[in-house]
């Protein structure tokens, strides 16, 4: 009997030295990627902030309305955008997103809006498809590592839903439900209101004495804001995908390094029982072999 606990802690503890490679890996990985996507949303941060001043600039110093700033009084659909993970080994990274998410969906049906969800992430879709729920739209996008054209692609699609009649399944709203990075231990759940568009940021406010700067818009001021709310909305889309990714790996690597020394808790344990075993093997054994010379002497 205790031979048999000798293999099976033997079998356990070759079985946890390879989930603890694998999760050493994963680690590693993560590590070696997340001053990349750091550096990513860095680099992209100068951009987003020049094209907000300049969407700020437009609409506070013009009278001029667009669609995309304008309520739209003739739906209350409300879109939502979730950007989760396409891969797990994350910890709670994928759920957090998710309890957010429904929580927004819920705060937003006990308004009276028609929720619609748009999904970035297999984690997520798995989520809506698994309960029955029906998806305005997908992308599985490579969530640590994503790329411009997805940013775009999924832009497009929210904007062309703000845009559409309500005939066509115009909504009249859009949130993007997301992580922020705040250091490498810290990731939040946050929610943007993305449309209507409330562009109020990047714009100084003049002192007292000061007079407002002029501005000459050409050709005209809508046509300005065709140009730029568009490229606005998708910037800032690939930021808020940007600031995921470094929360993804972030929470890859604590979770793999919480998995590693679980792992090694785990062989530490197995071995001592391991020899625990071994032990109570030998005085087994021991024990046979004194009740055998004391039967022969006996004898």
């Amino acid at each position: 009997m205790a031979g048999g606990s000798q293999r099976v802690y033997k079998q356990r503890i070759k079985s946890t030295q390879s989930l603890k490679k694998m999760f050493r890996a994963q680690e590693l990985i993560a590590a070696s990627r997340i001053s990349k996507a750091r550096g990513r949303t860095v680099a992209a941060a100068p951009y987003e902030r020049a094209i907000t001043r300049a969407v700020s600039a437009v609409a506070t110093h013009t009278s001029t309305d667009h669609p995309l700033t304008n309520e739209r009084p003739d739906t209350n659909r409300a879109a939502v955008l979730v950007i989760a993970s396409d891969r797990g080994m994350a910890g709670s990274y994928s759920a957090s997103i998710i309890r957010e998410s429904e929580r927004l969906v819920a705060q937003l049906t006990a308004e009276g809006k028609d929720v619609t969800v748009y999904a970035a992430g297999r984690r997520a879709i798995s989520f809506y498809r698994y309960r029955g729920r029906e998806l305005a739209a997908q992308w599985s996008y490579g969530s640590d590592n994503p790329q411009s054209d997805t940013a775009t692609e999924i832009a497009d699609t929210l904007l062309g839903a703000f845009l559409a009649p309500v005939a066509e399944g115009g909504v009249g709203e859009l949130h993007v439900v997301y992580t922020q990075f705040v250091n490498m231990v810290t990731q939040r759940p946050r929610v943007v209101r993305m449309l209507p568009l409330e562009v109020v940021e990047g714009v100084a406010v003049p002192g007292e004495n000061e007079a407002l700067p002029l501005y000459d818009f050409e050709p005209s001021p809508e046509q300005v804001l065709d140009a730029l709310l568009p490229r606005y909305v998708r910037s800032r889309i690939f930021s808020f995908m940007l600031d995921a990714a470094a929360s993804e790996l972030a929470s890859r690597q604590r979770a793999m390094h919480t998995a590693t020394d679980n792992a090694e808790d785990l062989i530490r344990t197995y071995t001592r029982l391991a020899n625990q075993a071994r032990q109570a093997d030998i005085t087994q054994e021991i024990s046979e072999i004194v009740s055998g010379a004391d039967a022969l002497a006996a004898s």
